[in-house]
C-alpha cells in the first residue's frame, strides 16, 4: 500500500519553498497576457522573440474566433489580438494562419459589437476600447470593408485629447503611463515620461511591456543592448507571451505575506528569506504610500496591504500615508476614479484593525494617530456593509468574480468590524452556501479552485460566529470545498484570468498562495479537520523522508 502523509505534514515546506521563490523573483510570478502581447506585436516587430508573440496570439485564440473569458471579457483581447494580427499580415513574411485568424477575430468582433453588452470594469477600459477600435477601423477601410460600430460608455474623444496633447508636447499625468501604448507616435520618447531602472538594470515604463514599447520604439527596440530590450526580454515567457504588468513585487509580497499570516499559516522560510521580504515592504513605501509595482503611481489598495503584511510581521509602519486616500465615507484607490473598490477598502480595514491591535505604546500609532484609525475603520466598515449587495455577495472593480470581493470583504468585517458588522458577515456566508455547486466547488462562470479557495475562506473565518446557518452545514460545505482543492492540490494547468488590469490576467502566486490558506483553515479548524481525516495525500516514501 502507498504510504500517505497528512496535507499539514507538506504544508511547512510547501511555505518554505513558495517564500524562498517569491524572495528570488524581482517580477512576480504573473501568466502571460494576449492583450499586452498584441500591443508588443504591433509596436515591437524589432524584439527578440517577435514570432513567437505571433505564434502565442494564434495558440490563444478560440474556435469562434474571439479570445479572452466569457460574457464582456472578450472585449479587450479580441481587439488587441485582431488589431495585432491585421498589423501582421501586412509585414513580409506574414503567413496564411495570421491572415486566417485576423478575418476570424473581425468576424468575432462584428457579432461582439453587433449586440448590446456592457464593458468590462478594467483598467482605462474607456480608452483602450476606442482606441484599438480606431486602429481596427482603419485596417479594415484599407481593406474597402465597412468599419465596426463603438460601443456605448467609451470615451474617443479623450482618447484624441490625449494624443493631441502629447503631440504638443504637454505632460502626460502618471497614471496614464501604464497605458501609454494607446496613444499612437506621439507616445514615443514623450518628453514628460519618466523610465525606471529595474533591479536588473533594464528600463520599464508604467509598469508595463507595452507601455515600455510604446515609449522606446521599434528603432530602438531594434538595438538588443538596450536597457529597455532587457526589461522586455527578461519579462516575456517561453511561449512567447508577456504579462500585463511587471514587476509587481510590493502586490505579490505584501499578499502573499498578509493572507498565510492572517490564516495562521506558519512562515518556515530561512530568517535570511523572511528579512529581505520585510525589507523590500519597507523600501516599497515613500512619504505618500506604496505602489503595487515599479514604475506604478502609489494607490491605497497597495498601500493598505503593505500596511497590514508590515503589522502582522511585527514591523508595522505608521498609517499616515493612507490619510491622503481618506474621502470622508471611504478610500479611493486613484484620485478621479470611475468606481471605488470594495476590496481595496476592505484591505484599508484590515491595516486598521491590525495597526489598531499592536500594544498602546507602539511606536507608530501616538494617541491622535490611534483615534484617527479607530474613527476610518468604523467609517469603512459602514461603507462597506452599505456597499454589500442583497443576496450578500460583495462585487469589485479589480476582480471578474463576486467571490474574490466577498471574501476580502466578509473576512475583514469577521475579523475587525465587531457586532456592527455581524449580520452583513452572516449574509456573506448565506450566499456561499447558497451557490454552491455539485461537488463542493464555486465559480461565477465555472467552477474554479480559486474561488472554491475563497468560498471556502468565507465559510471558514467569516462563519465562525454565524448566526445564520447551523455550524455543521457550514463545517460540511467547507470541508466539501477543502476535499475538491485537495483533489487538484498538485493541478498545473493555469487557473482563467480573473483579475483586473487593462485585460483579465492571473497572478499564479497569489492564487496558490490563497488555496494554500483556504486549506491550512479548513486542517486546522476543529469542525472541519475531522471531516478531513482520511483526505490525505499520497506520496511516494524514498529512503527515511516522504518525496
Amino acid at each position: 500500500m502507498t504510504p500517505r502523509v497528512s496535507w499539514l505534514d507538506r504544508t511547512a515546506e510547501t511555505v518554505r519553498t513558495l517564500l524562498a521563490d517569491m524572495a528570488a523573483d524581482p517580477n512576480g510570478q504573473y501568466e502571460p497576457c494576449v492583450y499586452e502581447t498584441g500591443r508588443l506585436v504591433t509596436l515591437a516587430p524589432s524584439l527578440p522573440g517577435h514570432r513567437q508573440r505571433v505564434r502565442f496570439l494564434l495558440a490563444e485564440q478560440h474556435d469562434d474566433g474571439r479570445w479572452g473569458g466569457p460574457d464582456e471579457y472578450d472585449l479587450v483581447t479580441t481587439l488587441s489580438a485582431t488589431e495585432a494580427l491585421l498589423t501582421e499580415r501586412r509585414r513580409p513574411g506574414a503567413t496564411p494562419a495570421v491572415a486566417r485568424a485576423a478575418d476570424l477575430g473581425v468576424e468575432a468582433l462584428s457579432r461582439r459589437l453587433a449586440r448590446p453588452g456592457s464593458l468590462p470594469d478594467t483598467v482605462a477600459v474607456e480608452l483602450v476600447v476606442p482606441a484599438l477600435l480606431s486602429d481596427v477601423n482603419a485596417h479594415l477601410a484599407r481593406l474597402g470593408r465597412a468599419p465596426l460600430p463603438e460601443p456605448a460608455g467609451t470615451r474617443p474623444d479623450l482618447v484624441e485629447a490625449v494624443r493631441d496633447a502629447l503631440a504638443e508636447g504637454h505632460a502626460l499625468p502618471e497614471k496614464l503611463w501604464h497605458s501609454l501604448e494607446l496613444f499612437g507616435p506621439s507616445a514615443t520618447a514623450a518628453a514628460s515620461v519618466r523610465p525606471e531602472r529595474t533591479a536588473g538594470g533594464g528600463h520599464l515604463v508604467g509598469c508595463s511591456p507595452a507601455a515600455t514599447a510604446a515609449w522606446l520604439g521599434d528603432d530602438v527596440l531594434a538595438d538588443e543592448r538596450h536597457p529597455g530590450v532587457a526589461y522586455l526580454l527578461a519579462v516575456q515567457h517561453e511561449n512567447g507571451g508577456v504579462p500585463v504588468a511587471a514587476p509587481l513585487s510590493l502586490f505579490e509580497r505584501s499578499w502573499v505575506l498578509s493572507t498565510l499570516l492572517d490564516t495562521g499559516v506558519p512562515l518556515t522560510a530561512p530568517r535570511p528569506v523572511l528579512e529581505e521580504l520585510r525589507r523590500s515592504l519597507h523600501a516599497a513605501f515613500g512619504d505618500e504610500g506604496a505602489a503595487g509595482g515599479l514604475g506604478l503611481p502609489v494607490d491605497v489598495d497597495d498601500t493598505a496591504a503593505g500596511l497590514h503584511a508590515l503589522a502582522l510581521l511585527g514591523s508595522p509602519r505608521s498609517p499616515d500615508c493612507l490619510r491622503r486616500f481618506d474621502r470622508g465615507d471611504h478610500f479611493f484607490c486613484f484620485p478621479e476614479e470611475r468606481t471605488p473598490s470594495t476590496s481595496a477598502n476592505a484591505h484599508v480595514v484590515q491595516a486598521l484593525g491590525a495597526l489598531l491591535a499592536l500594544p498602546r505604546n507602539s511606536l507608530v500609532l501616538d494617541d491622535e494617530s490611534r483615534a484617527w484609525c479607530a474613527d476610518a475603520l468604523a467609517t469603512v466598515v459602514r461603507w462597506l456593509k452599505e456597499n454589500q449587495h442583497a443576496d450578500g455577495s460583495w462585487t469589485d472593480k479589480w476582480h471578474a468574480s463576486p467571490y474574490y470581493a466577498t471574501v476580502c470583504c466578509a473576512v475583514a468585517l469577521a475579523r475587525h468590524g465587531g457586532s456592527a458588522a455581524r449580520e452583513a458577515v452572516d449574509r456573506a456566508v448565506e450566499w456561499v452556501l447558497a451557490t454552491e455547486r455539485d461537488g463542493g466547488a464555486w465559480g461565477r462562470w465555472s467552477v474554479t479552485r480559486e474561488e472554491t479557495a475563497y468560498a471556502v475562506r468565507v465559510l471558514l473565518v467569516a462563519g465562525e460566529r454565524s448566526a445564520g446557518r447551523g455550524a455543521d452545514q457550514v463545517a460540511t460545505a467547507a470541508a466539501r470545498g477543502a476535499r475538491y482543492l485537495l483533489s487538484r492540490w498538485s493541478d498545473e494547468r493555469p487557473h482563467p484570468p480573473l483579475w483586473h488590469d487593462k485585460d483579465v490576467y492571473t497572478p499564479t502566486r497569489i492564487i496558490r498562495t490563497e488555496i494554500l490558506a483556504a486549506l491550512y483553515a479548513a486542517h486546522t479548524d476543529p469542525r472541519t479537520a475531522p471531516l478531513l481525516a482520511d483526505a490525505d495525500l499520497p506520496v511516494v516514501v524514498t529512503g527515511s523522508g516522504a518525496a
